[in-house]
């Protein structure tokens, strides 16, 4: 998942924001106790999605996959004074934990948790998203996209982790299924005339689509 030299990427995290102390807490915790916690968001991504929110100043973000809870509370720094964020994880097992950081948070108010099947959900929520950022289960990205499409505002982002997937995207010896829905999705995103797109190479790749038209 690095994509630049050990001593660059030391440099650069050295040279971002730091995570305050709940980001700090959930990192460490999750690194510890919690199952594949490559899944974290972690420090270095966790502050480009908060930049990101902050330019955007969303009033409502959907979120298609919680984990651990910390890439959640980084979009929500930059959520407007009435704003919300919707997160949605199928993982009854994080539930206690993930409530209990989410209630330590100053934007405990402003963030609603949901645990089921986001393809079943994702429909029950009658909002415009400003912000959708998928990080779920790869099988489904596809299905997440253009389930959301119409909910999301004109001007607003689709954004998506994990779309290089450990660099296998542009390997062409890798043919499994996830592999292979990834890069579909990434030619989707890409020649869909709807959106303007840029992929960026940060930890596993951030495929950012930004809406503009129907």
């Amino acid at each position: 998942m690095e994509y630049i030299d050990p001593i660059l990427d030391q440099y650069v995290c050295e040279h971002t924001s730091q995570e305050d102390e709940l980001l700090k807490k959930i990192n460490r915790e999750t690194q510890l106790e919690v199952l594949q916690p490559r899944m974290l968001s972690g420090h270095f991504q966790g502050r480009v999605l908060s930049m990101f929110s902050k330019m955007i100043k969303p009033k409502r973000i959907l979120e298609i996959g919680t984990y651990t809870g910390y890439s959640a509370l980084c979009l929500a720094e930059g959520l407007i004074a009435d704003g919300e964020l919707v997160t949605i994880d199928v993982n009854e097992e994080l539930e206690n934990r993930v409530r209990g950081y989410f209630n330590s948070s100053e934007f405990r108010s402003k963030i609603t948790y949901l645990v089921g099947d986001a393809i079943q959900l994702i429909p029950t929520i009658n909002e415009k998203w400003d912000i959708v950022f998928i990080d779920a289960d790869k099988l489904n990205y596809l299905n997440y996209y253009h389930l959301v499409f119409d909910s999301v505002s004109v001007g607003g982002y689709i954004i998506a982790d994990n779309v290089l997937w450990s660099g296998k995207v542009t390997d062409s010896t890798k043919q499994d299924r996830e592999t292979n829905l990834l890069r579909e999705y990434n030619q989707v995103v890409h020649n869909d005339l709807r959106v303007e797109e840029v992929l960026m190479p940060i930890r596993d790749g951030l495929m950012i689509a930004r809406k503009i038209s129907e």
